[in-house]
């Protein structure tokens, strides 16, 4: 199951992580998230314990989603050492996302 993000714990959780992590920006009404959700829940656990792969409610954390200039959602952002090494916009395939996260490892 992916990691809820919020604005709160956002920079402890995310910027601060001793891992690399992968943020999905989503809301509950987009249809482009709703196909990515079932990916992003898969590859929280294929990578459970070397990403931390998790989830931001746009509609609900504004602050961190305007942060990152986020405009159009689903938007895939990768941190790693607290720096945004990667982003993607847009429903993609899995394999994507898989090239994506083991650059990072």
């Amino acid at each position: 199951m992916a990691y809820k993000f919020t604005d709160d714990n956002f920079k402890t959780d995310a910027l601060e992580s001793s891992i690399p992590v992968v943020v999905d920006f989503y809301a509950d009404w987009c249809g482009p998230c709703k196909m990515m959700a079932p990916v992003i829940d898969e590859l929280a656990g294929d990578y459970e314990g070397k990403v931390r792969i998790g989830k931001v409610n746009t509609d609900e954390n504004r602050g961190t989603a305007s942060k990152y200039n986020v405009m159009s959602i689903p938007t895939i952002l990768f941190i790693k050492n607290g720096e945004v090494v990667d982003q993607v916009v847009g429903a993609v395939p899995k394999t994507v996302l898989e090239q994506k996260i083991n650059s990072m490892l």
